[in-house]
């Protein structure tokens, strides 16, 4: 049986669970492309205008792999930590690609609980039904894509620059080069090193947040306030920039907050959609490079170009 794994969206952060856990089964991995011009326009003509670039891309991915696979990987991710919840497009994720990708093969549909050892089970049972029906089997490789996901690391940790700014924003907007058009090695040209939020402990992201007025909603608000803040707090950067999708509600509220508990720190939002042209975001980043260090906050909105 052959299971297709789409490089968007949250899979990149846990594609080593699903990879391990389906290997185990004793299936065979079927991977998309790295995100490129033909898996956008992909996206672009299957999803809905309304939706923001990575799920537009995502729709690319699975639309790239409907004819060469028997089952695809659609992750409904609920929660990643306890009493915090993610974007909402994807808890009606594979909703949104049944109804608007003729002919799909089989995926899964099951709510994906990350915190939890059992719910991840529960997973795992769930989307290995067509593939084998021994629980036993089923529970040792649930235990063995976890043991492998807590083992692997992540995160962007530049050494050696002469500047440095904590990145930030959504994982998939970070770590696919084409969504971000390879920002970071743009960065280092600069001189600017880069770092990203899996190098502060949660323990501080926890102190930083008790400073809110109430306990974030989304998990993506807590990561985002609690590394900026405790990076300008401790002056462990020169600046900041945050990537934010086009039309994004929770970047919307989250980059407010930001704002609010930096005070003057360097700031840049840079906003990206489909439109949005290489030369232009070139030219914010150099521009924000140049003042990096006037203690002035500053945005760049990258607006499409209608």
């Amino acid at each position: 049986m052959k299971i297709g794994l789409p490089k968007g969206l949250l899979n990149y952060k846990y594609s080593t669970f699903f990879e391990t856990f389906f290997f185990e089964l004793g299936t065979e991995i079927v991977y998309s492309s790295d995100t490129n011009k033909e898996i956008l326009d992909l996206g672009v003509k299957h999803c809905v205008d309304e939706a923001c670039l990575p799920i537009k891309i995502f729709h690319g991915h699975v639309a790239s792999l409907r004819d060469k696979c028997d089952l695809l990987i659609t992750p409904r991710i609920m929660q990643i930590r306890k009493k915090e919840f993610i974007c909402p497009k994807f808890c009606g994720l594979p909703e949104m690609l049944v109804n608007s990708i003729p002919n799909l093969p089989m995926i899964t549909t099951a709510p994906l609980y990350f915190f939890s050892k059992e719910k991840l089970y529960s997973w795992c049972i769930a989307s290995a039904e067509k593939i084998t029906k021994d629980r036993s089997k089923v529970k040792a490789a649930c235990t063995k894509a976890m043991e492998k996901q807590n083992n692997t690391s992540y995160g962007i940790k530049n050494q050696g620059f002469r500047k440095n700014i904590a990145l930030i924003g959504h994982p998939y907007n970070i770590y696919d080069s084409f969504i971000n058009m390879n920002l970071v090695k743009k960065l280092n040209k600069l001189g600017v090193g880069v770092i990203t939020e899996e190098f502060v402990e949660e323990k501080d992201l926890d102190i930083q947040i008790q400073k809110l007025y109430k306990r974030p909603f989304w998990n993506f608000a807590r990561n985002a306030f609690g590394f900026s803040t405790f990076m300008a707090e401790q002056k462990k950067i020169d600046g900041i920039i945050y990537i934010s999708s086009f039309a994004c509600g929770i970047d919307s509220v989250v980059i407010e907050l930001i704002k609010s508990g930096i005070d003057e720190f360097p700031f840049m939002v840079l906003k990206i959609d489909e439109h949005t042209g290489e030369a232009g975001l070139e030219t914010r980043i150099e521009a924000f490079v140049d003042m990096l260090g006037g203690g002035i906050n500053y945005e760049s909105n990258l607006s499409p170009l209608r």
